[in-house]
């Protein structure tokens, strides 16, 4: 399963928003030009987001957006909700009780795939926008496991 940009760059921003805004509302051309994203696909996913409830804005001189919520209380998952990312890993539509295969069956491998998808948004729901800016994420992600089988640190 792939992220795609939308999910990715609209996580982006709003951790950029919340590293940066210091109670003020952070104008979406700062944002762009600190995340090396284009302006006019940010306009896009912030309208989403502002739709979603997860950003307020504010018009005029010194105006942008800011967190609708606490940076504790918005999750990864609500990001990329509000932007149409889906998180699953299967082709079939969800919610269908038939597959996607010719004859309308499953594959059989369609419950794992299934619930790959749910331990994605289980973990994006488990994670705030302030975990990500005090690198509460870290995790073993940059480790590669050694031919003994031991963790050994990834060159970076």
């Amino acid at each position: 399963m792939k992220l795609s940009t939308k999910g990715r760059y609209a996580v982006m921003a709003m951790v950029d928003i919340a590293q940066y805004s210091d109670g003020r509302p952070v104008p979406l051309a700062e944002i762009a030009e600190r995340q090396e994203i284009s302006l006019s696909y940010l306009e896009q996913l912030f309208a989403k987001l502002r739709r979603g409830g997860i950003v307020d804005s504010v018009r005029g001189p010194g105006g942008g957006y800011m967190l609708a919520r606490e940076a504790s209380d918005t999750r990864i998952s609500d990001i990329v909700t509000a932007v149409d990312e889906p998180m699953r890993a299967t082709r079939c539509t969800p919610g269908q009780p038939f597959g996607c295969r010719a004859n309308r069956s499953r594959c059989q491998t369609h419950e794992l795939w299934e619930e790959l998808g749910n331990q994605i948004y289980l973990y994006l729901s488990s994670v705030s926008i302030d975990d990500v800016v005090a690198q509460r994420v870290l995790g073993t992600s940059g480790l590669i496991q050694s031919q003994g089988g031991g963790p050994v640190q990834a060159a970076r």
